[in-house]
C-alpha cells in the first residue's frame, strides 16, 4: 500500500465524502474519491500539477484534513495501525464480526492547521498563542508536570510570527500529553477568519472543539475534565462554573 493524504467535506445534510492526493516517483500525481467509506472508487492520474497547490484548491473548497491514510490499488483505505476494514466481499466470520464490534480507541492524533489569514488576523492569533501557551505553562508547574517535547510548539509559533500565509500538519502522541492538543482545541475553537483548523483521530473521526465531548481522547491521555477543569476555563473551553458561596457573600442581607 502507498500512503496518501486523506481530506473530508461535510455536507449541510450530514453526509461527507473523502479525498485523497498522493505524489508518486515519475513527477505524477494520483488523487482518489468518493463518498466517506473503506473504499474510495474514483481515481485519476495528472501531471504538471504540485499536491501543495492541489491539496490547497481542495481546502480552498471546504475540505479539511483528516490524516496520513494507506490505500492499495483497490481503494482499499486503511488507517496506520489499524486491520483493514470488514468489507461486504469478505465473509462475515467470527474475526470479521470482532473488528466490527469491538470498542474503537484513540491512539494518536493528527493536526493541522491552514492560515490564510490577513495580516491583523495574524497578529491577533499570535497574540493568543502565546498568551495561551503561558496558562499551559502555569498550569504545567503547578502539576509538577515535565515539559512535553512535542515539536508542535515551535513550529506553530515561528509561523505566527510572520507575515505569510502556512500550512503545518503532524501528530500528538501519548507521551506529548494533553496540552499540545488542548493548545490546538482553543485555537480551533477561537475560530480566527482565514484560519482552519484540523484535528483527528486515526479512525479518520474529527475532533470537536468541545472538551465534553471528546471522553476517548481525555482517555488517550490518562486526563479527565475536572482535572482539566481550570486550564480549560481559562483556554475558553469549558464556562467557569458560578460559586454560590462566594456570590452571596457580597450579597446584603435585607431581612428585618
Amino acid at each position: 500500500m502507498a500512503v496518501w493524504s486523506l481530506f473530508r467535506y461535510r455536507n449541510s445534510d450530514g453526509s461527507s465524502k473523502d479525498w485523497a492526493v498522493r505524489s508518486n516517483s515519475d513527477g505524477s500525481i494520483t488523487t482518489r474519491w468518493g463518498k466517506t467509506a473503506n473504499r474510495l472508487p474514483g481515481v485519476s492520474n495528472r501531471y504538471g500539477v504540485q499536491q501543495r497547490d492541489i491539496e490547497r484548491q481542495k481546502q480552498a473548497k471546504g475540505y479539511v484534513w483528516v490524516g496520513l491514510v494507506d490505500i492499495d490499488v483497490n481503494g482499499n483505505v486503511r488507517f496506520p495501525d489499524k486491520p483493514l476494514p470488514v468489507t461486504q466481499s469478505q465473509p462475515l466470520g467470527r474475526q470479521a464480526i470482532t473488528n466490527q464490534t469491538s470498542p474503537v480507541t484513540v491512539d494518536k492524533l493528527y493536526w493541522h492547521v491552514d492560515c490564510r489569514a490577513g495580516h491583523a488576523t495574524l497578529l491577533d492569533m499570535g497574540i493568543a498563542l502565546r498568551r495561551w501557551l503561558g496558562d499551559l505553562e502555569a498550569w504545567s508547574q503547578a502539576q509538577c508536570l515535565t515539559a512535553s517535547d512535542w515539536s508542535g510548539w515551535q513550529r506553530l509559533n515561528d509561523a505566527s510570527l510572520g507575515e505569510e500565509a502556512f500550512d503545518l500538519s503532524g501528530q500528538i502522541h501519548r507521551e506529548h500529553g494533553a496540552l499540545p492538543w488542548l493548545w490546538l482545541m482553543a485555537l480551533k475553537h477561537a475560530a480566527f477568519p482565514g484560519v482552519s483548523v484540523g484535528i483527528a483521530t486515526e479512525s479518520g473521526r474529527d475532533v470537536s472543539a468541545d472538551l465534553k465531548a471528546e471522553a476517548d481522547v481525555l482517555a488517550l491521555f490518562d486526563t479527565d475534565i475536572e482535572v482539566l477543569r481550570p486550564l480549560a476555563e481559562s483556554l475558553g473551553l469549558l464556562k467557569p462554573r458560578l460559586n454560590l458561596a462566594l456570590a452571596m457573600v457580597d450579597q446584603t442581607d435585607h431581612w428585618f
